[in-house]
């Protein structure tokens, strides 16, 4: 299966806030910003998630201070931003995405550019599994079930992370793999995992992996909401899509 293909599919999500496009455009012309706010406020379920990890994974990187900003922080000025320049939305199937993208803005600007170690994917063929064990121990649960580093903040509010390996291993043939290591391992050490991993790559690439496989946005809306080519996205998809699966093969001598 080709990667650009898996990846197109679009969730009842986004299609419910592109439902609402309609009232938004109205509420605007209306003048009428306190219904605006009341429907875009269910709009940002998914938006304040993305932020939520953002900051979490800033933070874990060293690349944010600590207890100086909140999710809601970032969602207050969101509200600002939609209404003021909502003109910018030509279409009902941009409005989610369009979200995203000022979400991204407003991140940018706070967070301080990752200088990235490519320590962990130049050795990623030669880790052994007491070296895999030891880098998942760096790692602390917090009280809703999720993975994150030790030294990270409790004040963040963490999204469960619905990773599976039918995000990994995409090819058709790979059923049957996954069924062995859905068996083998089980949901929870799969999810810690791949977790871990996505810690360890790129921003930009674990970003754009987790717009594709947990916000659900195909990598035409990925480049309008990084502002990045088409080719970008979909060679850093593919890159963070064959890390992981290289790192399943590695750490549990799982047979091709």
């Amino acid at each position: 299966m080709d990667t650009l293909e898996y990846y197109e599919n679009k969730k009842e999500f986004n299609v419910f806030v592109a439902s609402t496009f309609s009232d938004l455009t109205r509420f605007k012309e209306q003048n009428d910003q306190t219904s605006f706010n009341k429907l875009l406020l269910k709009d940002l379920y998914q938006v304040k998630r993305y932020i939520g990890k953002r900051l979490a994974a800033a933070l874990s990187k060293g690349n944010l201070p600590k207890g100086k900003y909140k999710v809601d922080d970032f969602v207050d000025q969101l509200f600002i931003e939609a209404y003021t320049n909502f003109f910018e939305v030509d279409s009902e199937e941009q409005l989610h995405p369009w979200l995203f993208k000022k979400a991204d803005e407003l991140l940018e600007e706070t967070i301080v550019d990752e200088e990235f170690d490519d320590y962990f994917l130049k050795n990623i063929d030669d880790y052994s599994r007491p070296e895999w064990d030891a880098m998942e121990e760096k790692f602390s649960t917090d009280g809703d079930g999720d993975f994150v580093m030790i030294d990270e903040l409790d004040d963040i509010s963490y999204a469960k992370n619905d990773y599976v390996l039918n995000h990994v291993f995409i090819e058709d043939h790979n059923k049957e793999l996954i069924a062995q290591l859905d068996k083998e391992l089980g949901r929870e050490n799969i999810r810690r995992h791949t977790t871990m991993v996505l810690h360890n790559l790129p921003l930009p690439m674990r970003t754009v992996f987790e717009l594709a496989t947990e916000f659900h946005f195909s990598v035409d809306e990925i480049a309008m909401i990084r502002n990045q080519s088409l080719e970008e996205v979909k060679q850093l998809l593919e890159n963070a899509r064959k890390t992981l699966e290289v790192s399943f093969f590695n750490r549990y001598e799982v047979k091709k």
